[in-house]
This record gives C-alpha cells, structure tokens and sequence, in this order.
C-alpha cells in the first residue's frame, strides 16, 4: 500500500504547491501542472517514476475530459458557427496534418507516424484560449468567434483520430482490413448507443433525479461516464471516445447543466494529473542538449500562425482579425497530448521522435499566455489594416453620438441595457450603448437602435461616445472587473459624473463604491427588495410604509440584507467564498472566556467582524449595545469572511 500511494501523494503535493503560485501570478494552473510533471519526473529529480496506478489516474483524467466535451457537445451551436468550424476549422486541421505528414515522410519518419504528429501538432489548447478569451473579454469578439469556432472543430476531429490510431499499428498486409473493420465497430457502437442509449438514459435520470439525493446523482454520473467508456474498450474503441459518446449523451437531457458541477471537480483534478505525466514524459536534456527542439518550436509556432493567419483571410477575415486568431491558435494544445499518448501506447511513436516533439509542444504551450498578451502590440505593429478598422470603429461611434448631448452612456447592451433603453426612450432621454458583441449589434442596428461596436473598457472608445458631453454612465452588466476598469477611466477623464454600475450581490458593493461609482444595483439585493415589497403590501403594511423601507435600504447600501447563512449548496458558487461576508451563530458554552465580558471590551470590529445580533433565553436583540455583557448560553451572531468568523468564535470561546 505504501509503494503504491507515495507516487500519488508526491504528485499531489507538487501539483498543490505549484498551482498555487500559479494562480498567485494568474497563470493558467494547466501550465504548472505541466512543469511540476517536468521537475518531479523520471527525466529530472526523479521523484516519481511511471508506474502503473499514476498512468490510470492520467487515463481516468482524460475520460473525464472528453466526457466534459461531449457534454458541451451541441448540434445548434455547430449549425450557428458551422462555417467557422467546418469551413476555417475544417481547413485548419487537414492542412496542418497533411504538411506535418509530408515534411515527416519527407525526413524518414514512417506515414503512420506522420499522421499521428500531423493530428497532434494541428491542435491547440481548449483549456487555455478559453480562459484567457473569457477574462480579457474577447469570447465575442469577431477574432474570439474564430478561435471558439476552429477549437471546436479540433475538439471534434479527435474522436476520427482515436480510432485511426489503434488501427494504424496493425500490421502494413493488414491495415486497410482493419481500419475497416474499426470504422464499422464504431459506427456500429456509436449508432447502437446514441439512438437506443438516448432514450434509456433520459430515463434512468429521471429515476435517479427522482430520489433526490445529491450523492446518488453524483455516483450515477461517475457510473454512466466509466461505465459507457469501458463499453467502448471492450469494443476495441478507446476509454476516451466512450467517455464522449456518454458525455453526448447526458447533453441532450435536462440534466446536463447539473451533471457539468458534479463532474467538475473528479475533472479538474485528474486532468492535472494528466498533464503531470504528460511532463514527466519530457527529458529536460533533450530540450538543453538538442538544438532541434528550438528550431522544432519556432518552426512550429510560426508556420501554424501563418497558416491559421492565410486561411482566415481566405475566409473573409480581415488581416487583424487573422492574425490575432494565427497567434493564439499557434501553439499546441492538450488533445495533441491525448493523441501522443494513445500513438505511443500502441508503439508508433518512436522514442527518439517522441521526445523533441513533445519538447516542442509543453515549451509552445508555456509560451502561449505570454504570445496571446503580447498579441494586441504585435497586430497593430504588423497589421496594415489594424489602424485603419480601429480608426473606423472610432469614426463611427463618433458619428453616432456627435449629435448627442447630456446623453445617458450605456456600457453593455445585453438584457439589462436594452430594458433601460426602453425607459429612456420613453422618456425622450438622448442615449448612446456600446457593445462588443457583433450578433447584438447587427440585430439591433437593423431596428434602428442606437447601439455600436466598441469595448467600454477602453479610454478611446469612452470619448469617442461623448464621454465628455455625457449626463450619467451606467454599466449594465455584472462583472466587477471591467465595471472597475470603466470607473477608472471615468474618473480621469471625468471627474464627478454620475456613475451607475450593477452587479451580482453585494459583495463588491464597497469595492465599486470606492472606486467611484455614484450608486451600485446588486441584483440579489433588488430581488429581495422586490420581494420583500411584494410580501409586505400582501400582509397589510401601507404603500407608504414600504416604500420607505426599500428606499432606506437602498440608502443604507443593503445593510439589511448584509450576509447571509451559508449552506453546503452555497459553497461552490464562486472560486472567492471565503472573502465574502457570511453570518454564523456562535453558542456560548460554559468556560468560554468572553462571559461576563463587553462586547466592546472583546474588540471584535478589529477583526474585520461585526456582532449583528445576540439571542438570550429565546430573546432576540438586533444591533445589540457596545456594553452588553455576554452570558452563558448566549447565542451571538456574527458577520464578517470566512476567515474573521473563524478568528472571533475563537476569541469568543478561548480568548
């Protein structure tokens, strides 16, 4: 038992250590999983060998992956974006595979090979590109379409490729026999499974779901996951093309968003540990000793930028929206991984083949985050047209608000600003809303609203809107971040003018308030209020009454509604849970050391905690007096972080 846990805690414990500072330095933790692989494995300190129980947890890690991919899997969204993916995505994969296999067959590596590098090196990374469109607001972007449309295509050009590769080891005599055969298995499998297993699955869910209970759902997915990708190994398919055909599955049910939280977790963890044996596999020597890797990883980037760059021009796009979608594709991604792994499984890889390209593909990988940031200096230094479109948006928001004054600016044209809009509108309030999303725009352009293209966020865009002649800024959705980046901007340039900014709760109410922001919706907190008015008028209480309330709430920043007990449930709602401020009860027990004692004399504001409430033999005092004394039995409720609380029941009880 010892031997065959120790690997597992040392990669645990690497991979704790390294994700942390990673995160501290807002780095994608896929990259130091990949690191930590490098340094503990049998290539460097040797810390960790390959050995059987770690290569299970890595195929587990990729099951789950594949299973989150089939989960996502979604047939309208294919159709929306089907000339991105199967036009530009389509082009992407097979050109880069037919290159990679020409320049291999050309050097002495066999075709077979070739393939397999080909489908490795045409991939990029899912994990990283998404995360970092997401957090620089690019996901709808005309160059964020390109990139979501050609990743889902990669995605999609796996599942051919997993079957290809066992059949491509078979012997030459044999090898169109058995490519044959294994593409009627599969279709046999996949079509047996996804048109009689879609029914069974819609109900064995129900059933399950019917029992309602958190456990049983979650052991049921894990069930339903390995038990269908052990189906298709005992096919002679892969674990991991089992674990899409149940991912698919479960998409087209009313249960997948559930089933995407339950799965997360098992998914994100035994896919780190997927890509710490991904590192280990990398002999750092081969990096230092052979010059090749360099010129392999330069030669890689740069040709699959071009590529990617030429043919998104063919297909209409302009040359920097090109380039940025080239240099954010470039690099190579975790599919290429999953396809070396399984190549050298079955032996078509060979070592001496293996080692530079699997180099060049973590060194291409590390170097991504620090390309796609650098990508906005580099279009605009090499794109010719990039000055000319930036120009034009500018020219054309300027146009839209030069007519405009004391206008109301609204930043984000979703849900929320249309709504606002409409008041305005009805109350003849000039307006001018920015957007970034060009669907949007295009729909609401054509009912002849005044709504253009631009990111908010960006100083330009803002004066180019009339910031200068604006009444009122109102940021219309939820993300603090941006909302604060405006609020910045504002401030410099307008020092004063009204700022309205929502957001989810009221957690970041302050920080917005701080930062300038005239007045902050909270969207939790506006629904309680409704609620509360509704609730109240039904029970009697006079209109006048309640509008008071709501009003001194609202002027009193929600300080009614400050924390809330939490739940299990409330737990996973966001990766900041113990920054935000909760309520929790602390009983009083005998011996405890704050008996007889002030609340004023405890200090408990120092702290960071505030004492909302004190229950005494079933008495309940609200905003209880700095001198009162606290007794045996006494129930105090306290508000503040995870971490205040903690500290103030222990001064409560200990001292």
């Amino acid at each position: 038992m010892q031997n065959s846990l120790q690997p597992v805690l040392v990669l645990l414990a690497a991979a704790v250590l390294v994700v942390v500072v990673f995160r501290l330095l807002k780095l994608p933790p896929l990259l130091g999983y990949l690191i930590v692989g490098v340094l503990i494995g049998p290539h460097a300190l040797g810390w960790v060998t390959s050995t059987e129980e770690v290569r299970n947890l890595a195929e587990i890690g990729v099951v789950f992956l594949m299973f989150s991919i089939g989960l996502e899997f979604s047939l309208s969204r294919l159709v929306t974006m089907r000339r991105i993916v199967f036009g530009l995505g389509a082009a992407q994969v097979l050109v880069t595979l037919l290159l990679v296999l020409g320049v291999a067959v050309a050097v002495g590596v066999s075709w077979q090979a070739g393939i397999v590098l080909g489908g490795a090196l045409a991939m990029s990374s899912t994990a990283i590109l998404a995360k970092l469109l997401a957090e620089r607001f690019e996901l709808n972007s005309p160059h964020g379409r390109q990139i979501i449309g050609v990743l889902l295509f990669q995605d999609i050009a796996v599942v051919p490729l997993l079957i290809l590769i066992p059949a491509l080891s078979a012997p030459p005599e044999d090898l169109l026999p058995t490519l044959g055969f294994a593409v009627v298995k599969a279709a046999v499998v996949l079509t047996v499974l996804l048109f009689v297993g879609q029914r069974m699955m819609r109900a064995w869910f129900h059933v399950v779901a019917g029992q309602k209970s958190s456990e049983l759902f979650v052991l049921n997915v894990l069930l339903v996951t390995l038990g269908v990708a052990y189906m298709t190994e005992m096919a002679g398919l892969s674990l991991a093309l089992g674990a899409f055909v149940a991912g698919v599955l479960i998409s087209e049910t009313e249960y997948r968003y559930q089933v995407e939280e339950d799965i997360k977790p098992f998914r994100d963890v035994l896919l780190g540990l997927f890509f710490v044996t991904i590192g280990m596999l990398l002999d750092v020597r081969v990096v230092v000793d052979n010059a090749w890797v360099s010129v392999l990883l330069v030669t890689l980037v740069l040709v699959k930028t071009a590529l990617i760059f030429g043919l998104s021009r063919l297909f209409g796009a302009s040359s920097g929206v090109a380039l940025r979608a080239g240099l954010a594709l470039g690099a190579c991604g975790e599919f290429g991984f999953v396809i070396l792994a399984h190549a050298a499984n079955s032996g078509l890889m060979a070592p001496d083949v293996l080692q530079p390209v699997l180099a060049a593909m973590v060194l291409s990988m590390l170097i991504a985050p620090f390309v796609i940031e650098r990508s906005e200096a580099i279009v605009r230094r090499w794109s010719a047209t990039e000055w000319m479109s930036r120009a034009m948006q500018l020219h054309n928001i300027a146009v839209q608000s030069m007519a405009t004054n004391e206008h109301v600016l609204i930043c984000g044209y979703g849900r929320s600003g249309q709504n606002l809009a409409r008041f305005l509108e009805r109350e003849a309030v000039p307006f001018i809303a920015l957007d970034n999303d060009p669907q949007r725009i295009r729909e609401a352009t054509a009912a002849g609203e005044r709504v253009v293209f631009g990111d908010a966020a960006r100083r330009e865009v803002l004066l180019a809107a009339g910031l200068a002649r604006a009444r009122v800024v109102i940021v219309t959705y939820a993300d603090t971040p941006s909302a604060l980046r405006i609020l910045a901007l504002v401030q410099e340039a307008r020092p004063g003018l009204p700022i309205v900014v929502r957001t989810l709760d009221d957690s970041d109410v302050e920080k917005l308030r701080n930062a300038g922001a005239t007045e902050v919706v909270a969207d939790l907190m506006e629904a309680s209020l409704m609620l509360a008015s509704s609730t109240l008028m039904l029970v009697g209480v006079p209109l006048t009454r309640v509008l008071r309330r709501i009003r001194e709430t609202r002027e009193h920043r929600y300080e009614l509604f400050r924390g809330f007990f939490r739940g299990i449930t409330d737990d996973a709602d966001s990766d900041d849970q113990a920054l935000q401020p909760r309520l929790h009860s602390v009983l009083v027990t005998a011996g405890a050391k704050a008996i007889g004692r002030q609340l004023l004399e405890l200090d408990l504001a120092l702290a960071g905690v505030e004492v909302t409430a004190v229950r005494r033999r079933h008495v309940r005092t609200t905003t209880p007096a700095p001198e009162m004394r606290i007794e045996e039995g006494d129930v105090v409720v306290l508000l503040g972080s995870e971490t205040a609380v903690a500290a103030a029941e222990m001064k409560l009880l200990q001292g």
